[in-house]
């Protein structure tokens, strides 16, 4: 069955293209002016990946981002033409799984859409596993993940990750013993091979930081190469 995907832009040129490329790469495609009428058609019919649009009157991407990640997961890309770093975290932080910045090689957003549904694939193998990988804790430091709930917990507080820093953050507790590269990172959370340029690990560590500051568990970096999980109260 073919993917679906809906696109929101108030760009009809835009809007055109994509369109048309994502039609070529056998993809059903629902197109949407405003983010509204595509919260409309999502309600109706949930789709398999969303492309979103950030300057859009009446309701901005950002914003249709937040109600759809309040009842779904799907895959979201935002689309921006300001190109300010603001927009790429605020995009990250509120749940978006990616983003482009106009202008865009279309090519270019057909790879990382095809790498979404590679990882989406992956991910669903992974929970055919046996029921002691999916019930599987992590725990380092004063932190315990819990794999099959989703759930991250400190000293009894639950912090509140999205689900690419809920993966990234599984993915280096569970190499706690040495370094992560980046290319590593895109290649097993977002299921991009090294080719593709994204700023998405970056800001998804930067955003990670923050919301786990006050654990004993820090993300360091190791210049040039990725990051590595460190045990802050196993210094002292």
């Amino acid at each position: 069955m073919k993917k679906l995907i809906y696109i929101a832009d108030d760009d009809d040129n835009i809007r055109g293209l994509v369109k048309t490329f994502l039609l070529n790469s056998d993809y059903d495609i629902c197109d949407f002016e405003n983010g509204e009428l595509l919260l409309k058609a999502f309600d109706e019919k949930e789709c398999d990946l969303v492309i979103l649009d950030v300057m859009m009157p009446k309701m901005d991407g950002f914003e249709v981002c937040r109600k759809i990640r309040e009842k779904s997961t799907v895959p979201i890309i935002m689309l921006t033409a300001r190109g300010e770093e603001i927009d790429y975290i605020t995009g990250i932080s509120i749940g978006s799984d990616d983003y482009f910045t106009k202008p865009f090689s279309p090519m270019s957003l057909v790879m990382r859409i095809k790498a979404i549904f590679r990882r989406i694939d992956i991910e669903r193998n992974n929970a055919e596993e046996s029921d002691e990988d999916k019930e599987r804790i992590l725990e380092f430091g004063n932190v315990k993940l819990d794999k099959a709930n989703k759930s991250v917990e400190c000293d009894d507080t639950m912090l509140n990750l999205t689900p690419n820093e809920f993966n990234l953050f599984s993915y280096l507790l569970e190499k706690n013993d040495r370094a992560v590269s980046r290319d590593e990172l895109l290649n097993e959370i977002w299921g991009y091979s090294s080719e593709i340029e994204t700023r998405a690990v970056d800001d998804t560590v930067k955003r990670l930081r923050k919301k786990i500051k006050d654990t004993g568990i820090e993300i360091q970096t190791v210049w040039g190469y990725g990051f590595r999980v460190n045990d802050k109260q196993g210094e002292d």
